[in-house]
Order: C-alpha cells, then structure tokens, then sequence
C-alpha cells in the first residue's frame, strides 16, 4: 500500500525542468526538482549523458521527501545549448516517467527485439580476443550492428547487438542461439581463464548499455587489483583517481573524488553507487582545465552510512574501478566507411595481425555507413609504433581509419589538500540544503 501511495505521490508530482541560458556566462543551467526517490539522480544524469552534454558542474541535494539538482552543462562543441528542440526534448524527457529506466541488476533473458539480438559477454581480457569474438559471429552469419567494448583490470566485457546476415533482422532459432553461445563462450575461456567466461542473451533497450557494462564488470568483480608482469606507463599509480571515504557527524560518509576530467565521469560515478545501494543526499562537482572533483554526502538504503574498514575500502575499490573502466587508453582510432557482413571481423583481424590491442571500442552503424572508433595500444599496454599505425591506414585506407587522439601518457594530477576541499565545501553543501528548505516552505 505504501509502494502505491508513493507512486500516486510521484504522479502528482513529476519532475520540474527549467533550463537557463542567462544565470551562467560559459554553461546552460539545468535546474530538475522531484518528489525523491532512489535512483532519480541517475535518471537525471542518464537523460543529459544520452544527450552527449557535459557537466561541468553540478549541485545535489535530496534529504526528506523533494530532490533539487542544479546542472552546468555544455554541448560537445564546449557552447552552452542554444537549439531549442534539444531544450524542450531535454525538458521532456526528464519531465515523463517514460525516461526513467528501472535497474535490471544481473538479470539476464532470451528475449530479443525484432530489430537485434543484444548479446553479452564477459571474459578474462587478451590480445585479439575481440578479433576472435568477431569472427565467430562472422562465421555464424550475425552482423554487428552495435557493440560497445570494455576492458579493466584483466577482464573484459562486451553488449553487442547482432543481426542475421541474410534478414536484417533478430535471431530468434533457439537452436541458432544456443551455438551462438557455445562457440563464443569457447572464445572467451581462451587457455587460462580463472574466472567463467559468460556469454547471456538480454532484452534490449530496458537498461542503458553502459550501466550494463558497469553492472558486468561489477559483477564480474573486476574491482580487484590484480598483478601483472610487463604493465605499460599508463598503469602508473600517479595516473590512477584518488577516492577518499570519511564519517561525518555519524550522520553521512562523505565520498571526495580526484581524477582527470572526461565526459560521461559523474555518470559512472553515481552509476556505481546506485547499483552499490547507496543514497547521495548531497554532492557538488566541478570540473578544472584537467581535473575533476566530486563529493559526495551518502548513506547506505538501510539509512546507515559506512561502518566498517571493509566497506570504506570496497567502495573506494569500486568507484576507482567504475573511473578507470571508460578511461581512454592508448591511441583513438576512427573507423567511417560503408557497412558490410564482416566488416568487423575484417579490421580487427588486421589491428590482431599487427599485434595491436584493443582496451575499449564503440562501434555503430547508421544508414548503411560503420562509424566505429577503437582504443588501442600494442601488446604490452605502452604505445603503438607510427609505422605500424601508417601501415594499417595504408590497408584499410587513409580516408576510412584516421587518427583521432593519443591519450596513453597522462599527467600527474596536482597534489592538493583532500581534507581542505572536503571541509571547505562540507559548509557549501549545507547552505545549499538549508536553501532547498528555505524553497519548500517559499
């Protein structure tokens, strides 16, 4: 009755969206109130994510029953959003009920759209293993019409969404599924696989892709460091973010972040923390010319905030994860050609024959044309040889495969004082949520 009740509340009252151009001279400001509930931050932040906007910064306040969140946000082109159908369908979107996606945390189906078969796989990470991936599917006559490629700590996941070569359509013969399975979850388990490789058939379209590859790899445990011989520069410890965890007051643990900025950072951040079941009462985020910082006031759903060691350490292990997964290793390569079968299975065949390695790819396709863009370092995780990358071009062709961005060698983040922005801000946070109280009874 009370789950009812909260629902009749919530339909009363949905989301308020009024978007700025006027309060901030460089960004549109966002501002979203909501009757509160677990997980709206996510759904605000999923809406502008999808949108390819980026925070710079943002403000978060829900304690008692309203939820307020104040977004600066700016276009891919670093300019505040001017078009107004982006705007309204902004507005929109946030506003329905339509865009709120309910969390499918590890479950799993067989049950296809009639557009793609979105497959997911998961496995331990190693030169060439998506090459193989591809070609199986080749083999088997499925087209990839989208895929999106993760790797982390030793392991590697994948959502791929595949057709039939001949159709155009989903693969729905169970019997033709089941050897889809089969055959790749051979791929995945390669020689030394210690953990079990996982290839599922999901319902597409319920969940976000990303948050499915963070619910993977999460699930997969890929938050525990491991060792491993002949690790490249970028695996330095000065690269890597800084999450610090402290009690304040008994009443919150405060989560402080520090990393190199990039787009889609506050995502993955409170994506993890949703599917770890914790509540942000409050945060503030801002973003430098190359750094970011996130704080964060949360509880557990249970209303308690961090209490042991053990936990402190695990949820510092798992936003570090959730940071460095997206993270873009190596050199970005950008594939526009037209599509074909096999296509995939073509060009990472060559970047496997020249012993390049694949650390993250999205692929997609669009009106018959393949815009696909690949991660890659050589085998051990240091930079590739230009020769080698002139060669390749050279193959694939010099117009279709270019050279994006170089993004191996990272810089140091400036040494500045975690204590002194927690605290510093720890009086920012609670002006802002005596102004929320000060606006509920306005």
């Amino acid at each position: 009755m009370d789950d009812e009740y909260a629902k009749l509340i919530r339909r009363m009252n949905p989301p308020r969206v009024v978007i700025d151009n006027d309060a901030c001279e460089h960004a549109t400001v966002i501002q979203v109130d909501s009757v509160n509930k677990h997980g709206i931050l996510l759904e605000v932040i999923q809406v502008l994510t999808d949108m390819n906007l980026v925070i710079t910064k943002a403000y978060i306040s829900s304690d008692g029953g309203w939820f307020m969140d104040v977004f600066n946000v700016i276009g891919q082109d670093g300019k505040k959003i001017r078009d107004k159908e982006v705007m309204g369908y902004i507005q929109r979107r946030i506003e329905s009920n339509a865009s709120f996606f309910p969390s499918l945390r590890g479950s799993v189906g067989v049950m296809p759209s009639e557009e793609h078969t979105s497959i997911e796989l998961t496995g331990t990470d190693r030169p060439g293993l998506f090459s193989e991936v591809c070609a199986v599917l080749a083999d088997l006559h499925c087209n990839v019409v989208n895929a999106e490629i993760w790797t982390h700590n030793a392991r590697a996941a994948a959502v791929v969404h595949v057709t039939d070569d001949s159709t155009g359509c989903a693969i729905k013969d169970p019997k033709r599924l089941s050897t889809i399975k089969e055959l790749l979850c051979n791929v995945l388990k390669g020689n030394n696989d210690l953990k079990v490789a996982k290839m599922t058939l999901s319902p597409p379209g319920i969940t976000s892709r990303e948050r499915r590859l963070h619910q993977i790899m999460f699930a997969d445990r890929d938050y525990e460091r491991v060792e491993r011989a002949g690790l490249g520069r970028h695996d330095d410890e000065s690269s890597r973010p800084h999450v610090t965890v402290l009690n304040i007051e008994k009443d919150y643990s405060v989560i402080t972040m520090r990393s190199k900025d990039r787009p889609k950072l506050l995502f993955d951040i409170v994506c993890t923390l949703t599917d770890m079941e914790y509540v942000v009462f409050h945060g503030m985020v801002n973003t430098g010319r190359m750094e970011a910082y996130q704080e964060f006031y949360i509880r557990h759903v249970d209303g308690l905030p961090i209490s042991s060691d053990a936990e402190r350490d695990r949820v510092i292990q798992c936003l570090e994860a959730a940071i460095e997964r997206r993270a873009s290793e190596g050199l970005e390569l950008e594939l526009c050609t037209e599509d074909r079968v096999g296509l995939l299975s073509d060009i990472t065949r060559i970047f496997r024959e020249n012993s390049l390695c694949i650390k993250r790819a999205e692929i997609s396709t669009k009106g018959g044309k393949a815009k696909d863009t690949f991660y890659v370092t050589d085998v051990t995780g240091n930079p590739v040889d230009p020769k080698i990358i002139d060669s390749i071009c050279q193959q694939i062709g010099q117009t279709k495969l270019q050279v994006k961005h170089n993004s191996t060698f990272s810089s140091k983040p400036p040494q500045e004082t975690t204590m002194g922005y927690l605290f510093g801000n720890l009086f920012k946070a609670r002006t802002f949520q005596n102004f929320k109280l000060i606006k509920s009874y306005s």
